[in-house]
């Protein structure tokens, strides 16, 4: 593209900017006097929690014990066509009194570590095709799952998510381990 036209269209942008906001700065319009002003709103209608539409409960893939209380629910295990592999879920304090979410889980590897707290040590095994699945990361090292966890609050539960390359479409059960959680299998669709 050529630099003058680019430069025309630029100058052209601007003017049509000004003058937009020139006649939509102009004086307010008043009502006549012999037409009322009119205002409209939307009809509002008491609504109850019955009449609110309900979330339908999601049955869980897998419900994962840990060490401490702690509880992780798999709910959602979905590839797409950029060739990952996300599962979301939540990671629940079933004590009665609040407590660090152990920092074992976020795995040992160095990079990790810098990190903080995550559920980065994941991983998936793939027993068919021989191989192991480790969570993704960014440019910078830091690991495509929920990070910053540090005390959960007694009962209380926070939705976490995990992203790790797809497996080959021919696998259709994984096996989910987290350390100090009990390990899963997870079928893939």
């Amino acid at each position: 593209m050529n630099v003058r036209y680019a430069r025309r269209g630029m100058a052209s942008l601007a003017v049509a900017s000004v003058a937009l906001l020139t006649v939509g700065c102009g004086a307010e319009e008043k009502p006549k006097a012999d037409k009322p002003a009119t205002t409209t709103h939307a009809p509002q209608s008491p609504t109850t929690q019955a009449e609110l539409p309900a979330e339908e409960p999601v049955d869980p893939l897998a419900v994962l014990k840990g060490e401490d209380g702690f509880e992780l629910t798999l709910s959602l295990v979905e590839r797409d066509a950029g060739g990952f592999l996300t599962i979301k879920g939540s990671l629940k304090n079933t004590s009665d009194r609040s407590r660090a979410v152990p920092p074992r889980m976020r795995g040992d590897e160095t990079e990790l570590l810098k990190h903080g707290n995550s559920l980065g040590g994941a991983t998936l095994l793939d027993s068919e095709g021989k191989k192991r699945y480790y969570v993704l990361r960014d440019t910078d090292g830091r690991p495509l799952t929920t990070t910053g966890l540090s005390i959960l609050g007694g009962g209380k539960s926070v939705p976490v998510f995990m992203q790790f390359p797809a497996p080959p479409t021919s696998t259709t059960e994984v096996s989910f381990q987290l350390p100090t959680f009990e390990p899963a299998t997870l079928k893939l669709s």
